[in-house]
């Protein structure tokens, strides 16, 4: 039903900006993680959401199932500056874009298949952030950002250039060191001793766990709602 009101309200309404905004496809505290093509049109809507709307703009429109809306979502602080953009010509630093890639979620890959992976080979780089329809290869020379392509996940050919890229978070749960160390202390004063967890010890050395978006509330001193 959502998707035919968003296809109707598209057609009908054109001058609307139409956000959509999917439930996680599991149960609460599952074993599993959401599917990164589900958080990937979650956080384009919050972060389109946190940036302030231009004066003028037509309404936007957010579609939403009731479980969608009644989750707990990471406070729209988090989002309000999330975007980081890299244009064709600027210098690049590899290491920053590898550590930056891994706390916002991003998971390393041989290649690069779904929103959310990326591979560094040498001077290219694969990835695949939210909001783009096909992933990106950055293609340096020495430490300039000479081409951004898009390319088909499926063939590995390049499909088209761009000018730029923009890098959105790929999952609710950031690792920067703060909220690990949240983490760490929520974890500790739930359960006591954390020895031997596999979730704890992944978090706690900065990787991510499967499931690990179930423990959301640990990570952040606050949460807010998409009605926030």
């Amino acid at each position: 039903r959502l998707e035919r009101l968003q296809d109707g309200l598209r057609f009908f309404a054109p001058d609307r900006e139409v956000l959509v905004f999917p439930a996680w496809d599991c149960l609460p505290y599952d074993r599993l993680s959401p599917h990164p093509d589900i958080v990937a049109e979650r956080l384009e809507t919050l972060v389109r959401l946190a940036a302030p709307r231009k004066p003028g703009a037509p309404a936007r429109v957010i579609l939403a199932s009731v479980g969608a809306a009644l989750q707990k979502v990471p406070p729209r602080s988090l989002y309000a500056e999330a975007a980081v953009v890299l244009r064709r010509g600027q210098t690049l630093d590899v290491a920053w874009l590898t550590r930056f890639l891994g706390e916002n979620g991003y998971g390393r890959a041989e290649t690069v298949m779904e929103p959310g992976e990326f591979a560094v080979r040498g001077g290219l780089i694969d990835l695949f952030p939210p909001g783009t329809p096909e992933p990106l290869r950055l293609d340096l020379f020495g430490d300039t950002l000479e081409t951004v392509r898009s390319f088909d996940p499926m063939s590995q050919r390049s499909t088209g250039m761009r000018e730029e890229v923009v890098l959105l978070p790929v999952s609710e749960v950031l690792l920067t060191e703060s909220s690990i160390t949240r983490f760490r202390g929520g974890y500790r004063e739930l359960f006591g001793n954390a020895a031997d967890d596999p979730l704890y010890e992944a978090v706690s050395a900065g990787q991510r766990h499967v499931g690990m978006e179930h423990w959301l509330p640990l990570f952040h001193e606050r949460l807010e709602t998409l009605l926030d």
